[in-house]
């Protein structure tokens, strides 16, 4: 009974997403865009060495440049035109949120809604380009002194590799912005995630490769495929759980009849600020340590020290990216959820949490617990991107396969998936309202 049932969902959400025309445009545009990135990150900058350019990412590969690599979906390794990827603009976002709670004009341009978004979000762009240009150069004065990587070092190499990785990056915001507007998921979250995912395959075979030759054990390969399903299990189990907060509604009378009072449950995510905190501390990370990975052995000696203390697995690379997290935790929940604003919500419509008064004991209250359950979430965050790295440092794999990356793609998912059951939802809720229509017409 209960598979026949489950068979009967199936076919009924089969049947509406045939009839999802809209969601069917919105999945193929969405998959358009990403084949047009990962088509982007095969054509390669012009007057740069290809076997010298391998050699270079071959002796880099397990450290920050791996990491910088499998971000950009290996376009960094092939030195193509989306080699920044999206990180200048993920970048500029971050300094854009901080100058908000610190600007009274942008925190007066953050309360005036739609216009004021749409002005910050200008902002954002003039940011993004302002360090894809900064990052640019930097890789071109980099490469131009990794040996004979560029066939024709230069002023004029130098001015024609900022132009068109700015021109990359620039496309490749644009591309996420349309995503979001006329696809289905985050744009900028499913670049990354496209990124991430094209590298897997490589990364899986590389290992079973090492496997062959006998470079790494078969116990170790099968405990880390074991530790990546525990990890997956973890991350869908942390990022659907909730906090509930009991809200109760008062009796109202409306004419001469009396309702009674209602009662709901306001849901409090345990990790509000999904994977946002890793990736803002990963790409704020990478931009000194790149810049610093490039000028090693060439640059003063203070510069070298940074480089080698900043590498993969090392002790202060690891404790400020736990940092990060941990900050971009908490800055990111306080700015995507305000209790104040919650709190006057609750007020304005009657609702009350038991116990507590509403209004400001009632904000304290949601920030309190808010605060609590990020604690958690933060926690966890770091021990899902920093234990699997420690783990893969240590075990000197050669490729980047870590928590981060797992957190990434599981997320991202989950998030596309919930769109697109939203969207199936809104159109049968549709058809049931044509149906009244019609039937109320025919009567």
């Amino acid at each position: 009974m209960v598979s026949a049932a489950e068979q009967l969902v199936a076919n009924l959400n089969f049947s509406a997403f045939g009839k999802a025309e809209e969601l069917k445009r919105r999945l193929w545009f969405t998959l358009g865009a990403l084949l047009v990135y990962r088509l982007g990150t095969y054509i390669p900058l012009p007057g740069i060495n290809p076997e010298a350019l391998a050699d270079l990412v071959r002796q880099n590969q397990s450290g920050i440049l791996g990491i910088f690599n499998m971000f950009s979906g290996g376009a960094v390794g092939r030195m193509a035109i989306f080699a920044l990827n999206i990180m200048p603009y993920i970048s500029a976002s971050i300094i854009v949120q901080l100058l908000t709670t610190v600007s009274p004009h942008l925190e007066a341009l953050k309360k005036e809604g739609e216009t004021g978004r749409k002005q910050i979000n200008q902002y954002t762009r003039y940011g993004t380009v302002i360090l894809a240009a900064l990052q640019g150069y930097a890789i071109a004065v980099g490469l131009e002194g990794s040996g004979n990587v560029v066939t024709d070092p230069g002023w004029f190499f130098r001015l024609t590799a900022v132009f068109t990785l700015v021109g990359g990056t620039v496309f490749l915001m644009w591309l996420g912005e349309q995503i979001t507007a006329r696809g289905v998921g985050n744009g900028i979250s499913l670049i990354i995630f496209a990124g991430i995912v094209a590298g897997m395959p490589t990364a899986l075979v590389g290992m079973l490769e090492l496997s062959r030759q006998g470079a790494l054990s078969a116990g170790l390969i099968v405990a880390l495929l074991i530790g990546g399903v525990l990890v997956i299990a973890c991350i869908v189990f942390m990022e659907r759980a909730q906090r509930r907060l009991l809200v109760q509604y008062p009796k109202r009378q409306m004419g001469n009849k009396m309702f009674q009072g209602d009662s709901s449950h306001l849901p409090l995510k345990l990790n509000t600020s999904g994977v946002i905190p890793p990736i803002f501390a990963s790409s704020l990370l990478l931009v000194p340590i790149t810049i610093a990975n490039f000028s090693a052995g060439r640059g003063p000696e203070w510069l070298t020290s940074v480089t080698a203390v900043l590498g993969r697995g090392q002790p202060l690379y690891l404790a400020l990216y736990v940092l990060g997290i941990v900050f971009f935790a908490f800055f990111y929940t306080a700015i995507v959820f305000n209790p104040q604003d919650t709190a006057e919500n609750l007020k304005k419509y009657g609702g009350f949490i038991p116990g507590i008064r509403p209004g400001v004991r009632t904000a304290e209250y949601i920030d309190y617990v808010l605060t609590r359950i990020t604690v958690i979430g933060a926690a966890y965050l770091a021990a899902v991107c920093v234990l699997p790295e420690i783990l893969i440092s240590s075990a000197g794999l050669p490729f980047y396969f870590g928590g981060t990356s797992l957190l990434i793609v599981v997320s991202v998912t989950m998030d596309t998936v919930a769109q697109i059951q939203s969207h199936l939802l809104a159109h049968q809720y549709e058809g049931l309202i044509k149906k009244s229509r019609l039937r109320g017409a025919k009567r």
